[in-house]
Formats: C-alpha cells, sequence, structure tokens
C-alpha cells in the first residue's frame, strides 16, 4: 500500500472519530469494533504467555472486547495520541481487571509477592536507593538464589502490571498508567493537576529501575514487544524477561507507594 492511500486512510478514520465523537453514531462504534477487533487477539495473545493452563485465550479476548469499548468511548482524539496506542493500555487493562475479578492467584504466591514489595519498600526508604536483589534477599532471610527463584515463581502465576502500579490510600483512589494517560476536560484544575504530578512521579520511579528492568518495561509497554522479542534482544530466555518484569513492577509499585507517602 502506498503512502498516499496510509495517509488517506488515516484522514478518513480522523473524520469518523470527530463525527462519532458528537453524534455517537452506532453504524461509526460498530465500523471501529470490527477494526479494531483483531488489537484484542494480539493483546490477549501477549497476556496469555507464562499464564496457567486454567486461563484460556478466548477468555482474555472477551474480557479485552470490554477494554475495547471502553477506549471507544473514552477516546479523545485532540489529545494527538493515536487511537490504537491508548486501546492497547485499556484492552490489557481490562483483561487484568478481569482476572483479578476471578481471583485465581494462589494465596501462597498473593502472600509472597506481598511480602517481597513490602521489603524492596522499606529497605529503599531506608537506603534512599535502588536495593540490590542480595539486599532484599539478605532482608528476607533467605538466599539470593531462592530470592530470584521466589521471583520466577511468581512471575509465572502472579498478574502484575504497570496497569496496577498506583495504589491511592483511600478505597477507590487506585490510578493506573492507563489513567494518567488521559485528563479529561470534564475534571476540574485540581484533579488534572494530581494527574499530572502523578504521571511525572511514574516516569521518575521507571528512570530508576536497574537498567535491564527499565528496557524490559519500555520494550513491552512502549514499544509493544512480546517477551519473546525482548528476549532475542536482550540476548536471554523469555522466562528470564518474565522474571525481570516481575522484579520492575515489584520495584515500581513499591517507589511509589513511598513516594506517594512523601506526597499525600
Amino acid at each position: 500500500m502506498c503512502m498516499g492511500n496510509v495517509l488517506l486512510e488515516q484522514k478518513e478514520e480522523d473524520r469518523l472519530w470527530e463525527k462519532y465523537k458528537k453524534d455517537k453514531c452506532p453504524e461509526i462504534r460498530e465500523n471501529f469494533i470490527k477494526q479494531y477487533a483483531p488489537l484484542v487477539k494480539y493483546v490477549a495473545g501477549k497476556v496469555a504467555v507464562g499464564m496457567p493452563v486454567s486461563v484460556e485465550f478466548d477468555d482474555l479476548v472477551g474480557f479485552g472486547v470490554f477494554g475495547l469499548l471502553d477506549a471507544i468511548e473514552k477516546y479523545d482524539p485532540a489529545k494527538n495520541v493515536k487511537f490504537k496506542t491508548y486501546a492497547v493500555t485499556r484492552i490489557r487493562g481490562a483483561i487484568f481487571d478481569e482476572l483479578r475479578s476471578i481471583d485465581w492467584v494462589p494465596r501462597s504466591v498473593r502472600q509472597k509477592t506481598r511480602e517481597i514489595e513490602d521489603t524492596i519498600m522499606t529497605l529503599e526508604a531506608q537506603l534512599g536507593r535502588t536495593a540490590s536483589d542480595q539486599e532484599i534477599a539478605k532482608s528476607m532471610g533467605i538466599s539470593e538464589n531462592d530470592y530470584q527463584k521466589t521471583v520466577l515463581r511468581i512471575s509465572g502465576t502472579s498478574i502484575l502490571s504497570l496497569n496496577d502500579v498506583w495504589h491511592g490510600s483511600d478505597e477507590g483512589d487506585n490510578i493506573s498508567i492507563g489513567d494518567t494517560i488521559e485528563a479529561p476536560s470534564s475534571l476540574n484544575p485540581e484533579v488534572i493537576a494530581e494527574k499530572d504530578e502523578i504521571r511525572r512521579v511514574i516516569v521518575e520511579a521507571i528512570n530508576e529501575l536497574p537498567d535491564k528492568e527499565k528496557k524490559v518495561l519500555v520494550l513491552y509497554y512502549y514499544e509493544d514487544l512480546t517477551l519473546k522479542a525482548i528476549g532475542k534482544v536482550l540476548e536471554v530466555t523469555e522466562s528470564r524477561v518474565s522474571q525481570l518484569h516481575t522484579k520492575a513492577i515489584l520495584r515500581l509499585r513499591a517507589k511509589l507507594t513511598n513516594l506517594r507517602k512523601g506526597i499525600v
């Protein structure tokens, strides 16, 4: 397809978005759903990597459809963010939300995840810097090898995502990366300012992560690569990438919890 045709198609889609936002035409909505349905399967396929066999791909697709519908309703073309980019975040978030709601993660894994996160949070508050794996393991009273095995086990069963890294102090006050992308005009200036501050803090927290963990987050969430593709880029195994991803999210959630305590 030549570039001219691509530009024409983009202009046509922009025109459709403008029209849909004005009159909420059902036909245009159906058009967007059909056009981006393959995106739901793509995201579901990425999420399915490393999931237990009890989690079926078709279920993930079904969960993701809700995210696509949500994205279509909330998308704002004026923000100059491509719909595909925006929708991926919403689809992934919807899948994770539904998986959490069925609560299939073993209690022992959930408890160990919380233990590691709390250890990182306490250590980094004391050290004023990123804690090493060796320091985390020592604080937990286990060997570094056992710590790595624990993280690998968590990475294979637990749902850890950038869609769930920011927890508010009050119920209903949780904000995800996806939420920080948008600041609807209906929000008052104080709320918009707060979300801008959260976005800034998240970026700073990611920049403080160890290099390989930061690369995994960037390649997975922003370059949209699969874990297998990231493994080829970093020249490590897919399971190692999964482990790095889990460690990055555990560190990030701990950092953000500490930073929020400093903000509030």
